[in-house]
């Protein structure tokens, strides 16, 4: 008989519910919060607020949309963290008490390894990716370089310092006018844009860790000097500033990968993230380590969702790996 787990996010601004048989999604539903969008970030108590309204409209549409009866269940799975805590209490409170009411386990799911198990997903990729092999984890909360020996054997080998490689993205977009989330919006100008048009400065970092901080200053700083010069240099460069930051900030992560491949000797290379959708990062990368295999999650896979966190549902429920009820959602969760 084939296992059947519900899959339930709410880390962030995205409530989110998915249906896996085995390692087959059959339904992957997120609601958007886009009440975020004015204030050019997520604003948590709004998020933890949309997550309470959404939820149960979200988990009943995967069910449905699954064609799976909740008695057919044999396991929840939720994100217990990282992430806004406000909102983790929301699906790990309702995780738990469909769990009690249904007599079946629960299992907690760490975001982030999530992120990067979603390429095991049945319907995500032809081929799977083999350990060990480097993770890669660009979001708009997160930069990782994580060594992966299996499934839930992960270390950290690099990381920011400071900011987020999504959030050096959409702080670079609200200073061109840009509405949050800006990373998308970026690659689409960009795509029109000449790459080398201007130049940014690049972080000095030792390692694999990375800084974006100072980039995102250096870049202010530039646009404010040109509109001192010129009212319409953001509406007449638009698209050759994207192309420009974002060129800088691809390379600072390809020569990151680089370093890393020499050092664990590992060429296969697994990205996870909502940046991982990023078609200059896609394209970049194939291009640059032809010697290297290189998953990408599919398009709807890359951003926060419960797909990833079902699929681990999965494989920990192999393994008789349960959770307690008393276990407590963790806003900062090392993998």
């Amino acid at each position: 008989m084939p296992i059947n787990v519900l899959g339930i996010e709410t880390s962030c601004d995205e409530t989110s519910a998915a249906v896996i048989s085995d390692n087959k999604i059959l339904s992957n539903i997120i609601a958007n919060q886009e009440v975020h969008q004015k204030y050019g970030g997520v604003v948590p108590e709004l998020a933890s607020r949309a997550h309470q309204k959404n939820i149960i409209p979200v988990v009943e549409r995967a069910l449905i949309e699954a064609n799976v009866d909740k008695k057919k269940l044999d396991a929840i799975a939720y994100t217990r963290g990282p992430g806004l805590l406000g909102s983790l209490l929301v699906g790990s409170s309702f995780a738990k008490s469909i769990s009690l009411s249904l007599n079946i386990p629960l299992i907690e799911v760490n975001h982030m390894q999530a992120h990067l198990l979603v390429n095991f997903i049945e319907n995500n990729n032809e081929y799977k990716p083999a350990f060990p092999f480097i993770g890669v984890n660009i979001s708009g909360g997160h930069t990782q370089i994580i060594l992966c020996k299996n499934y839930f054997e992960m270390e950290i080998i690099g990381e920011t310092l400071d900011d987020s490689i999504g959030e050096a993205f959409d702080k670079c977009g609200k200073v061109l006018g840009l509405n949050y989330p800006a990373g998308s919006k970026i690659d689409r100008l960009a795509k029109n844009g000449n790459n080398k048009k201007f130049k940014f400065s690049k972080p000095k970092v030792r390692g694999l860790d990375f800084s974006f901080s100072g980039l995102k200053t250096n870049f202010k700083r530039f646009i404010e000097k040109k509109v001192l010069e010129n009212k319409k240099f953001i509406e007449k460069e638009k698209e050759n500033i994207c192309a420009s930051i974002q060129e800088i900030i691809v390379k600072i992560l390809l020569e990151k990968i680089i370093k890393a491949i020499d050092k664990t000797n590992t060429k296969t290379i697994v990205f996870g993230g909502g940046v991982s959708a990023n078609s200059r990062i896609r394209e970049s990368f194939k291009k640059e380590l032809k010697n290297c295999k290189l998953f990408f999650p599919k398009i709807e896979y890359t951003t926060d969702n419960a797909a990833m966190i079902a699929l681990v549902g999965y494989l920990k429920y192999k393994e008789k790996n349960f959770t307690d009820y008393d276990v407590d959602s963790k806003a900062r969760y090392k993998i």
